[in-house]
């Protein structure tokens, strides 16, 4: 039996795209949505998280980014090594789909599943207050490469439970890790 939806159950959907409307229309050049539901409710998602997605976002004009939240290791320790919700995403009205990869050391195989849109893969990790050595990260970006090609570098999720200095220094690695790559290409 599937699932509907009436209208008002339905308003925070249309309450996210009048924001993301509004943020399109002041400027912003890419507007990312921060998705924890999906992945911790992955079988009501299955039921209507597109739809939902879809009356947020159809339409829209610019670029649209999603994050999918696989939980903070400090709170979600033991959370399985898969995302359970990810490949229903290739058919999501979204440009960029935003996954943890770093820390969850997933199987990336399931990015073959999201052609078409852009992967940003979290490479840093925010369980280890260790600074990653720019090699460190490259070789997490390189572990997804077979995979997909279409690929932007970022943190796992928000810095919020590092120190300052901790996070500038992930960060400063991965941008490290971007230029050895690059070398490597050219």
């Amino acid at each position: 039996m599937r699932f509907a939806f009436t209208d008002d159950q339905l308003a925070f959907a249309d309450a996210v795209r009048e924001e993301v409307v509004d943020l399109f229309a002041a400027g912003a050049d890419i507007v990312q949505l921060d998705e924890p539901w999906m992945e911790s409710r992955h079988e009501l998602a299955r039921e209507f998280g597109l739809e939902t997605l879809r009356r947020a976002l159809d339409g829209i004009e610019g670029t649209k980014a999603l994050h999918i939240c696989f939980g903070y290791p400090l709170f979600v320790p033991d959370h399985e090594r898969a995302y359970r919700y990810l490949s229903e995403l290739a058919d999501a009205p979204v440009d960029q789909i935003s996954i943890e990869s770093a820390q969850a050391r997933l199987d990336l195989e399931v990015l073959r599943q999201l052609d078409g849109k852009t992967v940003i893969l979290g490479v840093i990790a925010l369980d280890d207050p260790a600074i990653e050595t720019p090699e460190t990260v490259a070789e997490r970006i390189k572990r997804a490469q077979p995979y997909h090609q279409d690929l932007i570098a970022a943190p796992d999720c928000g810095m919020k439970y590092l120190p300052r200095a901790v996070a500038d220094g992930k960060l400063r690695s991965m941008v490290e890790a971007a230029r050895l790559l690059r070398a490597e290409l050219a």
